[in-house]
Parts: C-alpha cells; structure tokens; sequence
C-alpha cells in the first residue's frame, strides 16, 4: 500500500511518498478556514475526503448536505437507555466541516467521518466527567449528562479547572505577547484575516504544533487524561485514513479535514489503532439524528466550549469572503448596528458609522493588522455610536454579533419519530412561524370557532392547547403557559413560545417513553399514577390529562384517586382534590371531555372534608395557612356545584367551627367570616360574637387570632360594621402593655394585608368613634411614621414572642 501524508513545510516528521493523503488543519467554525478549504479542495480534487467526527454518522452526510438544509444543524446522539447522555456535533454555514461536505456533494464526491463512533465518544466523555467533575468543559463538542446525582471527585475537578486554567493563559500569553487583548483577537488578525489558503494553511499547521507540543507537556505534567483521550481519538483517526488507502484506487487522493492540533498525529507513520485495541473500546448503545441549531446556542455565551463568540459576525465574514469582497465586513457590520439602534428609537447617521469604519482600520493599523477584528469594529461601535457608552449599544451589539437565526431541515432528514411528530403537529397547527429564538407571546380560545368551515379550524386553538399541554408534561421548553388573572376567562390561555436547540434534545430524551408527543405524554402521567399515594397529586394529575386530552390516562387517575380517597384524613388534601375535580366538571365541556363519572367522586370528598373540617381545626397557626386555603376551596365548591354537594350540612360544620372556642383562633373567626359574607349572621349575633371574642377576660393572641381570621375574608363586610371596630377599638385599650404588645403580633399580620383605601376606610370609622373628624384622622393616621414612633416600631420587632 502506498500510504502517504503530504509534508508541511517545518513539519518533518510527516512522511511523503506519492502525495495521496493531503491533510488540511482547520479551527472549528472558521470562516477563513471553509473558505481557503474549499480552495484547497477545488486545487487537489480529491476521490475520498475525511473528515473529524463521529464515523458512525456517515449516513447522515448525504442529508446533511441535501437542498433544504439551512444551517446552523447539529448531529445529535444519544444513548437509547436511561439514563440520556447526548453528544452534539454543531455545523454552521462557515463551518469548514459543513463545507467540505457540500463540495463533496457538489463534485460527486465520497465523504466520511474518521473520528470515534459516538457510541465510544458518549461513554468516554462520561468516564472524563465522573473523574473530573460535571463542570469539565468540552472543547470539541457539547455533551450533557443527565444522570441524577453525578458529583464527581472534588480533588480531580479542582485540578482538572486549574488545567485549564494553565492551558487558556498559555493562549492568553501568546495574544499578549502579539499584542492583542485577547486569544481570539489574536486568532482572528492572524488566520482568519490571512490572504491566501496556503499562508492560511501553513501558518495553522506551523502554530497548532508548536502550541500541541506546549500543551502536551503541561498535560503530562498536570493532567495525562486529556493527552491520554486524545491519543486515542488519533489512533482511531489514523486507523480509519489506511482503511480509506486501502479502499481506494492507487490514483485516487485523500483529504483530510481535521482540527488544527491534531494534524501532526495525522502521520501514517505512527501505529493506527489495532482491531484488539478497537473492540476493547467501551461503548453504550447509541442513535443518531439531525437537529436544528441556534447561533445563541452556538456562542460561548451559552456555555459552549468550542462556540465562538459572534457566530452572526463570522457568517456575514462568510459572505463577504464568498463575493470576494472582504474589505466591506467592517461598514456592513457597522451599518448593522447603526439598523438595529434606529429600530430601538436611538438615531444615529452615516457620518458616524463611515467615522466609525475609519476608527476600527486605524485600530487595525496600529496593531499591524491589514483588516479590522471583530473587536476592532465593537471598540469602534462603542466610540463612534455609542459615544463611549456600551450599554447605550450593548442591545445592537448582541444582535448584530450573536443574533436569532435559528436552522432548519426539510421534511424526509432522518430524524427521531417523536421528531418527525413533535414536527407533523407544529406544521398542522400552524405554529412553525413561532420556531424562533425571540419569545413571542400566544393567545388561545379554546372555544369553537363557527365562522370557519372545517373542525379542524373551529378548534384550532383548543388542539393546539392540548399540544402545548403535552410538550409541557415532557419537560420540552418550547412553550411555558402564563399564570391566568383572576378575571381571565376560563376559555382564555396565554403562552409564550420560543424554540431553542434545547428543543430537539429533550424531544429526543422523550423517544425512549413514545414514539409520539401524544404517547410519551400517556407514558409519563402513567409512571406519576403508578408511584402516586398523594390525594391532591393524583386529582393534579386527573386534570393534566385532561388538558393533555388523554382519556384512558383520566380514567386510570380517577380510579387511582377513588382507591386514595377511601383511607384520606387529611383536610387540606381532600380539599385540594375537591377543588380539581371542581374546576375539570365545570370547565371539562370547553375541552369536549365527558365529566359526569368524576361527580360521585367529587361529592365523596367534599363530605369526607365537611366532616373532618372541626377536628382538623385543631391545629398551629402554621399549619392554618394549609387550612385556610381548604377551606376556601370547599366554600367555593359548595357555592358552585350547590346542587351536587351538601351545602347546608358544610354551613352545619362552619356554625361550629366558629363557636367553639377549643380550636385555632384563626380558623374560628375565618369560619366566622364566611357565614358573616353569606348573611348568615345577624347584627345581633355578629355584636355578641364579637364581644365574647374581644372581651378583657380573653388572651390577647387569642383575641387577635380571631380578628385576624375574621379579616382575611370580605373586607367590605367587616368595613360596613361599624360595631365591630368600636368593640375592638374598646378591646385594644383594656389591654395592659405586654398583652397589647402580644396581639400587636396578629393585628399587624392581619391590618398588613388591607390596601391603603381599605386601611383610610378603617381610620375614618375610628375616628367617628372618637369624636374626630373621620377624613382628619385618616389623614393624619396615613402620615409617615415620626423618629420616636419609628423607634417604638424597632423596639416591638425585637419583643420576644417565644411564649406565643
């Protein structure tokens, strides 16, 4: 076999016979790098180009490079058992990986992958994570491992974060030394501004080697692993470039499309990986699909490693390099800002963009650069349009250098079924346009639309609801539903969608419980019903599927709920419960849900909370808040389905809840309250209660326990009975100072949630009662607090309440 790698100038260990093999060094996500490689492609004219990645994906290259696909993509693989780990492979338009594929394509090309197959790469970067920590950052790829409880060995993830630490000073300090502010500034005026693919070439190939040897003795110094993990990525890749040679004719050539560090292990002579060393490699079983991706996911604003800063930036480098017109970049990205400033109402003139241009060259000048660097063009933008103000253009600035676009693949790529389903339906209910990274706000009604012909149409908005509820079950962030007012109708939602590569990973997690939204949904409520011994959690869930329009799954949650509330003793529970079934049987018919077997159900547990509702009443007055809230929710259900549910027996248990005087305070006069809202109390009746509650025989906490129960419901009630203020005005002032200092601790927590006109109503009746002028003294009780009260005020916040 004639195996052969084209010798670099400088590179003497590479050895060369006949020139078959050509290896091209690139940096992931170049401009400079896809352009000056397809150059190098169209001068070489390969048979076979290889390229870093993992081989197993070579079916999906073709699709890849297939009309239709809009960058920027992903490969996506992920183990098909739990627990999901996933490896993505990002491809930008200007991504020389990207490119190579479509001159390949183009030229009628063969193109492969030669880096390790993901089933081996997922298992070894999960071996270099539980060994260094999850907080590892991945270079070449992103990986996410969502095994729960993963947290590493604190030893090695300290020394492998000071590794790396070393390794980006080792960068920084060349920039220095260059006289740039940062690597990236430096990267940017020395490769990617490089005129020619073979000064681009050589002076990539030259530096990666010269910084591969630095690196490579800080790794053996510091941290063997990542040499280690890398050595055998090169063994494998040297493996699969003879098995290429021996593959193809004599004549044909070879390119080879890797990253820059490693085109010096990219030497035929050194040992390629052996089939004993190959089967020997760990593995976890993989699948492989396509994804769109996002250029904020792409930036290393996101957390991503191997992204790039100005991802937006770089693809308008892309286009500039394509029309062969790369001194335009810096007024193209000036005008940009300019664009995006005078969208946000901030003008600024062409004067100042053609000044700023000037600027960013001078700025290139002085650092003998021939082109300006995106930092340039920012520090000119700031100066020039922000007048030496960043956030004045920070928010252009983003969008200019960041930006929302998001890719795209035609219909037949290979993808996941839950993919090709979760696409099926954004497609039929016409919710592709909100595929995009800005947050865009959806208002649904869900009732039938009769000025349309189709079902279809008359229900749109309620099969999209459904949707949106199911990807909500499966954790896909596409949608997150907004907290309805309390007068929003009940037919009425709102959410807010925005689509990011997040997207497609959790969609892909979600296969392995169903190969559709609707099933995987079914699935999950399926496994929450199996481990669920929780009242409320089961009657939660019986309204997930209903919104979810999983019938079969609300009848398995109805018999889970029948069978937990047989044994139920808990009121606040029941009273959950209840209040779900109420709200599914009153609003089931918007969603074309038959509730009429959930009614029994719901009147077993609105009696089995009535009749617990005064021995639950025993209680702490932390403990009240829970009780409170229950018996709000069995009140309103007693109001709305009067005719279903037992309304007079639960007025029987709020007569005694009310008088008896061994339960909480709070509950009492809150069950006192809700009698005195439905009429139920004469005047009479409420001037006796009252009395007996606020008498000086009383505990103070008792006392204002009581009012503060009393007040948390109807304030227009309690502020219409003027009797009522004046007993506990005459209640206050009987009391001596300890036990004043003691109720002080309810009456502030009751009076602290009255809003100011409720609080200037309860001063004016006062001061009626006081012989005052009522508007004077509400005035006057409204003013701010003097020094010496303020002083009285931080004296009762440090008063002991430990007897209470």
């Amino acid at each position: 076999m004639a195996e052969s790698v084209q010798r670099m100038p400088g590179d003497e260990r590479l050895s060369t016979s006949d020139g078959r093999v050509h290896v091209f060094g690139i940096r992931h996500l170049s401009p400079a790098g896809a352009y000056h490689l397809r150059a190098f492609l169209d001068e070489i004219r390969p048979q076979v180009v290889l390229v870093e990645g993992p081989s197993d994906a070579g079916d999906l290259i073709g699709q890849i490079a297939s009309r239709g696909v809009v960058p920027p993509i992903a490969i996506l693989a992920y183990t098909d058992q739990l627990p999901v780990r996933t490896l993505v492979f990002p491809l930008a338009s200007y991504s020389p990986e990207y490119q190579a594929f479509l001159w390949a394509a183009e030229n009628g090309v063969h193109a492969e992958f030669i880096d390790l197959p993901s089933d081996v790469a997922v298992t070894l970067q999960a071996a270099r994570r539980a060994s260094a920590g999850p907080e590892e950052p991945d270079q070449e790829g992103e990986q996410t491992d969502r095994e729960d409880g993963q947290t590493g060995r604190q030893d090695a993830l300290a020394e492998r974060r000071a590794f790396y630490r070393r390794q980006n000073e080792l960068y920084e300090r060349v920039a220095e030394l260059a006289g740039e502010p940062d690597y990236d500034s430096y990267w940017e005026r020395h490769f990617e501004n490089s005129p020619s693919k073979e000064a681009y070439r050589h002076a990539i190939e030259r530096f990666s080697a010269e910084m591969r040897e630095l690196l490579e003795q800080e790794e053996r110094a510091h941290d063997p692993r990542e040499s280690s993990y890398n050595a055998v990525r090169e063994a494998y890749m040297r493996r699969k470039i003879r098995q290429a040679l021996d593959a193809a004719r004599p004549s044909d050539r070879i390119v080879v499309v890797t990253g820059a560090h490693h085109v010096s292990a990219m030497d035929l002579t050194l040992p390629a990986m052996s089939d004993e060393e190959t089967r020997k490699l760990p593995r976890a079983s993989t699948k492989l699909t396509l994804m769109p991706y996002s250029y904020y996911k792409l930036s290393v604003q996101s957390g991503y490693g191997a992204g790039n800063q100005a991802p937006a930036y770089f693809e308008r480098m892309w286009d500039c390099l394509n029309r062969q017109d790369a001194s335009r970049l810096p007024s193209l990205y000036l005008s940009q800002v300019a664009l995006y400033l005078r969208e946000s109402g901030t003008y600024r003139s062409t004067a100042s963009v053609i000044e700023g241009v000037r600027l960013a060259e001078s700025l290139a000048s002085l650092r003998g650069g021939g082109m300006p660097t995106w930092g340039d063009l920012r520090d000119a933008a700031v100066v020039c349009l922000g007048f030496g103000d960043l956030g004045s253009v920070a928010e252009a600035l983003a969008r200019t250098d960041i930006g929302t676009a998001i890719g795209a693949l035609p219909e037949g790529v290979s993808q996941t079924p839950i993919q090709d389903d979760l696409n099926r339906h954004l497609k039929r209910l016409k919710l592709e346009k909100y595929k995009s990274a800005v947050a865009t706000d959806l208002e649904l009604d869900l009732r039938e639309n009769r000025r349309v012909k189709s079902e279809e149409a008359a229900f749109l908005d309620l099969h999209r609801s459904v949707f949106l509820n199911r990807l909500a079950l499966l954790g896909i962030d596409f949608a997150r539903q907004q907290q309805a007012r309390q007068d929003t109708a009940t037919w009425a939602e709102h959410w807010v969608l925005q689509w990011s590569p997040e997207v497609e990973i959790q969609a892909v997690e979600s296969t392995l419980k169903g190969e559709t939204v609707e099933l995987a949904a079914a699935f999950v409520l399926h496994e929450r019903l199996e481990g669920c011994a929780d009242l409320a959690e089961a009657s939660r869930i019986i309204r997930l599927a209903c919104q979810c329009g999983l019938p079969e799954a609300m009848e398995e949650a109805r018999l889970t709920l029948q069978r937990l509330a047989v044994d139920a003793g808990d009121f606040a529970q029941i009273a959950a419960a209840a209040n779900e079934l109420s709200i599914l049987i009153r609003y089931g018919d918007i969603r074309k849900v038959d509730t009429s077997s959930f009614v029994p159900l719901l009147q077993q547990l609105f009696l089995r909370g009535t009749l617990l509702l005064v021995d639950a009443a025993v209680c702490s007055d932390e403990a009240a808040g829970g009780m409170v809230t229950g018996m709000n929710e069995m009140h309103r259900i007693s109001q709305e389905h009067s005719e279903e549910v037992d309304d007079e027996r639960w007025l029987a248990e709020l007569w005694a809840l009310a008088s008896r005087d061994d339960r909480n305070a709070k509950l009492s006069g809150f069950a006192f309250a809700i009698l005195l809202e439905r009429n139920l109390i004469s005047a009479d009746q409420c001037s006796q209660e009252v009395s007996r509650r606020l008498s000086p025989g009383i505990p103070a906490e008792l006392g204002a326990g009581w009012f503060e129960g009393v007040s948390m419901r109807n304030r227009y009630a309690l502020l219409s009975r003027s009797g009522l203020w004046q007993q506990l005005d005459e209640y206050i002032a009987s009391l001596e100072d300890e036990a004043f200092l003691r109720s002080l601790v309810f009456l502030r927590r009751a009076f602290g949630s009255f809003e100011p006109r409720e609080k200037a109503a309860i001063a004016e009746t006062l001061g009626v009662l006081w012989g005052l002028d009522g508007l004077g003294t509400a005035e006057q009780l409204q003013e701010p607090l003097s020094e010496d009260e303020r002083g009285k005020l931080d004296e009762l916040n440090d008063f002991d309440f430990g007897d209470l």
